[in-house]
């Protein structure tokens, strides 16, 4: 045999995709080339794969008189990173007639070093994901990965620390030397390890619950008004903005909001996990809670919005379906705020680039945290303001007329009395209680529009309309409201939206004057 085609797999932005591996052997003087798109760690692959054979007992691909010509398809898409390194190896060996075994029903990724062990890769989880909606029915993958790659259910997923494993595992052929006997249990060959076989790898399990926070509610002092606010956005996603002097709790609420997110569902947990896999943060740990990011305020605009050289989401994306604190609002880059027009609208960020375009989804809650004036004391009892004019009017143009329009809810933080710190009441679990309201609140948000997952806050102008009918009574009130808070056709709207997860939090069917009064009482900035 000289021709053979094995199947790997890599990711464009956020989209998997089956690369078919084709090698070619042909006599004449030694060349190996990779055709296909290959960036410079694919084309590097040559000499990895070749001592990784050379280590797994097999001669070289270098001492033999061959063309080598490795193809890449679909030829128009960039092959990028070292994830293709086991398919080339297994696609030459199969090529060269060293193995035999059908490649057809399996998926191979994993970077080679040169001694032939496996090394992790990013972007696992999507790419098994793909592997099974194209009818394959086992994925080989590095050791470091067998985990997450276990999470997608009805596939096999074999975890391997080295090719040699591989290999033996799926050869048919006499083994090479070195290498575990045909019968598949292993033997001591001198100068080398021993090689054990391969067994499928068990489901991953799931523990759905609520995350271990060191920020509770409990813990902050005073501030109801704040809290209150932080749980109508943790109950209908809704954006959320703090205001208050250094030190009254704002990062506090925060994190305390996170806590009482709801756990992620399976499919959930599935699409956070491949978003933070294909970004290279996932560390190893399965995520089953919402996400929280919060980039530190001389993040630049490609870290937060996404795109680079090479394409990866930004903070943005990884915050999706969880919570993007964004402290020191005012202080990001005018870029930085503005570009999260889109998402905080659209729940996605479009990025466009010569090489391509991608749209990565951002449906996050924002928490944005400042200070009332750059020194932080406008409007303290006790403190005097040391800002000048200039100073606190360039501060507060920081935050646009279109941007403050997209934060639902706004709370101020008022400073905090030292005498109140000391007290606690350990009776009563303010956070337990708020994840208990927060659960019922997204259950009828559930049943209401017969979607998993969707809240309040992702409801359209013609969704809102149909969904969340007002009374008469009521729509006087708010439009009487709206004429004297003089609020946009987009704040009217979002108004509705918190009233409406204000009703859910009562366990009310219909939104009543209260919640309505409630809710225009949070749209105001005060500072």
């Amino acid at each position: 045999m000289n021709y053979a085609r094995v199947y790997g797999a890599q990711t464009s932005f956020l989209t998997p995709y089956i690369v078919s591996v084709e090698t070619d052997l042909s006599r004449g003087l030694h060349a190996f080339t990779i055709v296909g798109l290959p960036d410079k760690a694919v084309e590097e692959s040559r000499d990895r794969v070749a001592s990784a054979i050379k280590h797994a007992g097999f001669e070289s691909p270098k001492s033999r008189n061959q063309k080598i010509v490795i193809s890449l398809a679909p030829a128009d898409m960039r092959k990028e990173g070292p994830m293709l390194d086991l398919p080339i190896a297994l696609s030459y060996l199969l090529a060269a007639d060293d193995i035999r075994f059908d490649p057809e029903p399996y998926l191979f990724v994993g970077e080679l070093s040169l001694d032939g062990q496996l090394r992790g890769v990013r972007g696992i989880l999507p790419l098994v994901a793909e592997a099974k909606k194209k009818g394959k029915r086992a994925v080989f993958v590095p050791k470091e990965n067998e985990r997450e790659a276990a999470l997608v259910p009805g596939i096999e997923i074999y975890g391997a620390q080295t090719l040699q494993e591989v290999v033996n595992f799926l050869n048919i052929k006499k083994p090479p030397r070195n290498s575990a006997s045909g019968d598949g249990s292993p033997t001591k060959a001198s100068g080398k390890k021993e090689v054990s076989p391969l067994t499928p790898a068990q489901q991953t399990e799931l523990i759905t619950d609520f995350g271990d926070s060191q920020f509770a509610f409990e813990d902050i002092r005073g501030q109801a008004n704040a809290k209150r606010a932080a749980l109508i956005a943790a109950a209908g996603g809704h954006n959320l903005g703090l205001s208050g002097p250094p030190g009254t709790g704002k990062t506090m609420l925060a994190r305390a909001l996170a806590s009482i997110l709801p756990p992620l569902s399976f499919d959930e947990v599935l699409e956070v996990n491949s978003i933070h896999s294909i970004a290279g943060v996932l560390r190893g740990e399965i995520m089953t809670t919402a996400p929280m990011r919060s980039p530190h305020h001389t993040a630049s605009y490609v870290s937060i919005v996404g795109g680079g050289t090479a394409v990866r989401p930004g903070e943005a994306t990884l915050a999706h379906r969880g919570v993007l604190f964004m402290d020191e609002f005012p202080e990001f880059d005018r870029r930085v705020i503005e570009a999260l027009r889109q998402p905080m609208e659209d729940r996605v960020i479009s990025v466009a680039r010569a090489k391509g375009s991608a749209l990565f989804p951002a449906r996050f809650t924002l928490v944005a945290a400042m200070n009332p004036c750059p020194c932080g004391n406008w409007g303290h009892p006790v403190i005097a303001c040391t800002c000048s004019p200039s100073n606190l009017e360039r501060y507060r143009r920081k935050m646009s007329g279109p941007i403050a329009d997209r934060i639902d809810l706004w709370a101020v933080m008022g400073p905090i009395e030292l005498g109140e710190l000391g007290k606690r009441n350990t009776e009563f679990d303010e956070t337990g209680l708020a994840r208990k309201q927060v659960l019922a609140a997204r259950a009828m948000q559930e049943r209401r529009f017969g979607a998993s997952g969707k809240t309040n806050s992702d409801l359209s102008p013609r969704e809102l309309e149909e969904k969340v009918p007002l009374g008469i009574p009521v729509r006087l009130t708010l439009e009487k409201a709206g004429e004297r808070l003089n609020l946009s056709p987009r704040a009217f709207h979002r108004v509705i939206k918190v009233a409406r997860t204000i009703a859910d939090l009562d366990g009310s069917e219909s939104i009543e004057e209260s919640h309505i009064l409630e809710a225009l009482q949070y749209r105001e900035r005060k500072s």
